[in-house]
């Protein structure tokens, strides 16, 4: 009987320092607060973005760490990619990345895009490339790739996307955002790993915001 109740005392000591550590999250430490918070769809749900560009090596990196936490993120929360374009081949492959969105293809092959480019070092920079990627990878007809890549859906949604990147006011990538308002880097949160706890956090908060609670 001891024995149990020494167990129930430290699971009550352990969620009662989870919480504090919760509680030590603030604005302008582990994340960011914006002055203009950018406008998310009102749709009752908590949205969070991940800025990123295939090209850099730290999102590849999170890659492995984000892609379970998706997996388990509870139906009132949206998850977006938003691909930077701070350069010439951040367009590219911000391009190549609402293209397979719009072919439908995208869950199928984000993964495979980090891998081939930093693992198999292809660049997928070029159009002919990229082609020929997606139909390997994921049996898109080359026809379909050409219609999709010259489409104004995915020329409209990258303007969209650059417009977000801009108005999150971030110099460097992964970055997370919360609702459009919070901004989550490696630096803040201490590291890559520490970023999913503080986007936890706000997700509880944003979801709380919502209910009214």
């Amino acid at each position: 009987m001891l024995s149990q109740v020494t167990k129930w005392m430290a699971a009550a000591v352990l969620l009662i320092s989870a919480s504090a550590q919760a509680a030590e999250y603030e604005a302008g430490k582990e994340y960011k607060v914006l002055a203009e918070p950018v406008p998310v769809l009102a749709d009752g749900k908590v949205h969070v973005e991940e800025a990123f560009w295939y090209g850099c090596p730290h999102c590849f990196h999170l890659e492995d760490i984000i892609t379970p936490w998706k997996k388990n993120l509870p139906a009132d929360v949206a998850f977006e990619g938003v691909p930077a374009m701070f350069g010439r081949a951040w367009v590219s492959h911000a391009q190549f990345y609402y293209v397979a969105d719009v072919l439908g293809v995208l869950d199928q092959v984000h993964g495979e895009i980090f891998k081939a480019i930093h693992v198999e070092r292809a660049r997928l920079l070029d159009r002919d490339d990229q082609r020929d990627f997606l139909v390997a990878k994921a049996g898109v007809k080359a026809a379909d790739f050409d219609k999709a890549y010259e489409s104004f859906t995915v020329k409209s949604r990258m303007k969209q996307g650059d417009q977000r990147i801009r108005a999150f006011q971030i110099s460097g990538v992964p970055a997370l955002i919360v609702q459009g308002k919070y901004i989550i880097d490696a630096t803040s949160a201490g590291g890559q790993d520490k970023m999913l706890d503080v986007a936890d956090y706000l997700i509880a908060k944003e979801r709380a915001a919502l209910s009214g609670k």
